[in-house]
């Protein structure tokens, strides 16, 4: 009895002391991109991210092994899932749930995860569920990162990169994105930048918040920025402004009637008799288009999945600069550009997947006539 008495202490006594020692270890603070002063644990190994995008920037720094739960975005079956990073990382549709997709978070579902989280990652913090609260309810720290894009909001998304790896202690990772990134549009603008005489092009289809028809763009699209395309939809009073999606009139498209067309195949998602390649075959308005008659529309891969998926926005604009300047460009084989894109960025070749998805029309002329 005694003995057990004496043994019952000592447990009792080394847990004690565990503990203090656990809750004495110092904490190291980082700042989010909302300027908030963000206490962390000195390792950080078992992560959720919430929100657009969030999972996806996790991928690039090859941290998807210490991602314990997903959104439902995650395990939704689907006909199309146009997401490189998902497509490398199957494991993720397998993982617990912890709220729904765009940021609608579950405090309750995370806190009955059985691994439990030490970070919250979180992007477009005024979508869903608050991050402070969330930070109360939960008692996970959360870290808020912006989005950003590729264009004017670049520094954003650099130091969403640049945030992540202070949190997961990977800032030489973060270094080697920022470069990857920035090697790419250079080039693509060094191959570009004294092109005079100049195709006019426009791209229809881009997804927003869902599928979207031919009229469906982006004036300030980035692939059309990095190889200084001539791009009708950023003219006029548009030029110089920001504008990250637009419905561009039909009247307005025939009046430009562009050299060359584009097809964002994220809208093969709108199903048979819809969508922008349903238009292209049977509005009498596109019929009457140059590019159409001419069967000078090609499929891109698709800008926005989940927001913008930046390696595929990379390919892309190799892809685009090897139609529009066939002669710049020469040397590029687009497929294999995508892989190697994928490659560094997710850690798998996922072009031929993604392809499989559209009916094999990416990077290719899109058959209308």
């Amino acid at each position: 009895m005694k003995k057990k008495y004496w043994t019952l202490l000592f447990t009792f006594l080394f847990l004690a002391v565990f503990a203090c020692l656990a809750v004495a270890q110092p904490l190291r603070q980082i700042t989010d991109a909302n300027l908030r002063t963000v206490n962390l644990p000195q390792k950080i190994d078992r992560i959720i991210c919430s929100g657009p995008g969030s999972l996806r920037l996790i991928t690039y720094f090859n941290a998807q092994d210490l991602v314990v739960a997903v959104d439902d975005m995650e395990t939704k079956k689907r006909n199309f899932d146009a997401r490189p990073y998902f497509l490398a990382n199957p494991q993720f549709k397998e993982l617990p749930v912890f709220g729904g997709f765009r940021g609608y978070d579950d405090p309750e579902k995370i806190l009955g995860l059985k691994n439990f989280p030490q970070v919250i990652f979180k992007t477009y913090a005024t979508m869903g569920y608050d991050p402070v609260e969330l930070g109360k309810k939960t008692g996970i720290p959360v870290v808020i990162l912006e989005y950003g894009d590729l264009f004017k909001n670049r520094k954003k998304f650099f130091n969403a990169l640049n945030i992540i790896g202070q949190v997961l202690q990977k800032e030489s990772r973060a270094k080697e994105l920022i470069r990857f990134f920035n090697e790419h549009i250079h080039e693509l603008e060094n191959r570009t930048k004294d092109i005079a005489d100049k195709k006019t092009c426009f791209i229809g289809g881009i997804a927003f918040k869902g599928p979207h028809g031919f009229q469906s763009t982006e004036p300030s699209y980035p692939p059309f920025q990095f190889i200084n395309a001539k791009n009708v939809a950023s003219t006029g009073d548009m030029t110089g402004k920001n504008f990250r999606h637009s419905n561009f009139s039909k009247e307005k498209i025939l009046q430009a009637d562009p050299d060359i067309l584009f097809l964002d195949l994220s809208t093969l998602q709108m199903g048979e008799g819809h969508g922008g390649l349903h238009e292209l075959k049977n509005d009498p308005v596109y019929k009457g288009l140059t590019a159409v008659n001419a069967n000078k529309v090609y499929g891109v891969l698709p800008y926005n999945w989940y927001t913008q998926n930046y390696g595929s926005i990379l390919a892309d604009a190799w892809y685009i600069g090897t139609i529009l300047y066939p002669d710049r460009f020469a040397d590029i084989d687009p497929k294999k550009k995508a892989d190697e894109i994928y490659e560094f960025l997710v850690s798998k070749p996922v072009f031929n997947s993604m392809n499989s998805l559209f009916q094999d029309m990416v990077f290719q002329p899109v058959d209308i006539n």
